[in-house]
């Protein structure tokens, strides 16, 4: 059975940092897609980074939004994800989720095909 687990959601004010992890296991393949997504309440769930191991270094791709304040990685001996996400306003908060997908792309979520049950993250200004 294939699981994303996500941890390091938290409450944190403007301008402060979170580091979210997502665990992937159940795979008898190595995923070389992976991402972050996040959803706010009454909004439609956004790409925010994705990283794709395919290649060295590994390629990444953020939204707009986040650019030059979060950063995606991946420990592959961990079978890890992380998002560092730095300078956080209330913009941020949201619901986010990692996960696995089939096209390194952050436009359309169906091309995800395993989803974690995400991790709250919320700033107050």
């Amino acid at each position: 059975q294939v699981q994303l687990v996500e941890s390091g959601g938290d409450s944190v004010q403007a301008g402060g940092s979170l580091r979210l992890s997502c665990v992937l296991s159940g795979l008898t393949y190595i995923n070389k897609v992976m991402g972050w997504f996040r959803q706010a309440p009454g909004k439609e769930r956004e790409g925010v980074a994705a990283i794709y191991i395919g290649t060295s270094p590994p390629g990444t791709i953020y939204a707009d939004s986040v650019k030059g304040r979060f950063t995606i990685s991946r420990d592959h001996a961990k079978s890890t994800m992380y998002l560092q996400m730095n300078e956080l306003n209330p913009d941020d908060t949201a619901m986010y989720y990692c996960a696995a997908g089939r096209v390194f792309r952050l436009d359309s979520t169906s091309d995800w095909h395993y989803w974690g049950q995400g991790t709250q993250v919320t700033v107050s200004s």
